[in-house]
């Protein structure tokens, strides 16, 4: 309502007519931005991670939302069987799977010692090879 007043009461001057219009047409135009910029990336985002999803296989090393590495030694519906330790599995959903490690890049969890004699802890991205280079 408020937008016809603007062009009853200004339809005199084509100066501000034309201004008017032009703001109309920004008006117009932020929805569209917005689904470019926002909503298509997003949906985007989405189908890359549901075909990740469904082409993991047994034997490929996971990382999952809550931080978890492990490999996967089994399916059962939407349930992930995942190795975390030798002879340690769990049961994940699949939409837990937040991506494939690359192991060929080196890109794997290995287990460091701290030095504080209480066990080691996992440190991503570090090698065995540094480890043994610092020692």
């Amino acid at each position: 309502m408020h937008l016809l007043t603007i062009f009853a009461t200004e339809s005199d001057s084509s100066g501000s007519a034309g201004a008017a219009v032009i703001q109309l047409g920004i008006f117009l135009l932020i929805p569209v931005a917005m689904y470019f910029l926002l909503i298509r990336p997003q949906r985007r985002r989405q189908r890359e991670q549901a075909a990740m999803q469904s082409s993991i296989d047994v034997g490929d090393e996971v990382m999952t939302t809550s931080g978890l590495y492990g490999f996967i030694t089994g399916f059962d519906g939407d349930i992930v069987w995942l190795e975390i330790d030798d002879n340690v599995q769990i049961r994940v959903a699949r939409a837990a799977v937040q991506r494939k490690v690359d192991t060929a890049a080196g890109e794997t969890a290995v287990p460091a010692d701290d030095g504080s004699g209480k066990g080691s802890k996992i440190e991503p991205g570090t090698h065995a090879a540094d480890d043994a280079a610092e020692q």
